[in-house]
């Protein structure tokens, strides 16, 4: 095994079978089930999340994709048979606070499924990450790695900061995690963000669609990232994680994408 292999190892995520008596329910999410790239940011959740002692579960095979591409996209009918589905099975377990890293499952869980009798305490993981690391829960301590001794943008993904409010979070534990860093002062900003930030061109189903080069908006919103001077740029959403690693290679960039929790949990060193 190579030592990146090594680094890549599984951490232990319990299945709401193995530990029924959880208190918050890890949504995986299709990108995390599916998407190699996506499994890490997972991985650095569950290690972030086993490393602050939170008694969590996941759904492993008994979760089904909240079907918020397929509602945007307009297939209503597969979105409610999925939203149905879903609701069942988080009813059979008792489910009443969930975290996600997708803000599209956050979207759906929040305030689609509502519409349905499914409601539930959803908050994304840079939420309850921000809140372990208030309550001590994790504690950043030490010397910052050479790693993220750079310039960092944050991109504010869409379906998390305009559509739902949420653009605080991931810079505490974003400023948190670069504190300390001799000669730079936290997160550099592009002109458009938090609410007015601008799209990775996946949103609203447009992440399953071929579009042209010349159209592509992943490109022109990765050189805003790049144009902070930024080595590395962090985003919350594993849509925003696949555009803009096109896009920061589309602009022959050597600057790293990653996502807030692969960023912490390098932080931290685990």
């Amino acid at each position: 095994m190579t030592e990146e292999q090594q680094s890549e190892s599984k951490p232990v995520a319990p299945t709401v079978k193995q530990n029924p008596d959880f208190e918050i329910l890890y949504w995986i999410g299709c990108a995390a089930s599916y998407d190699r790239r996506a499994q890490r940011v997972a991985r650095a959740t569950v290690k972030l999340l086993n490393a602050a002692g939170v008694n969590f579960a996941i759904l492993g095979k008994e979760e089904k994709c909240t079907g918020d591409s397929a509602r945007r996209l307009g297939d209503e009918f597969l979105f409610q048979e999925l939203a149905e589905a879903n609701i069942a099975t988080l009813a059979k377990y008792k489910v009443r606070r969930i975290i996600a890293h997708c803000p599209h499952c956050v979207n759906a869980l929040l305030k689609d499924y509502v519409q349905f009798g499914g409601e539930y305490e959803v908050l994304h993981h840079t939420q309850f990450l921000s809140q372990l690391l208030s309550d001590g829960r994790l504690k950043i301590e030490g010397e910052i790695p050479a790693s993220l001794s750079g310039p960092l943008t944050y991109h504010d993904p869409c379906y998390l900061a305009r559509v739902n409010g949420i653009h605080e979070a991931p810079r505490d534990v974003l400023n948190q995690s670069l504190a300390g860093r001799a000669g730079e002062q936290g997160v550099r900003e592009m002109t458009r963000c938090r609410e007015k930030t601008s799209c990775c061109g996946a949103g609203g189903g447009r992440m399953w669609m071929e579009e042209p080069p010349q159209q592509r908006v992943s490109t022109a919103r990765a050189g805003e990232a790049l144009a902070t001077g930024a080595t590395t740029v962090a985003v919350g959403c594993p849509f925003c994680l696949t555009m803009l690693t096109d896009g920061v290679a589309a602009n022959e960039s050597s600057a790293r994408v990653l996502d807030v929790a692969e960023i912490l949990t390098e932080r931290l060193g685990l």
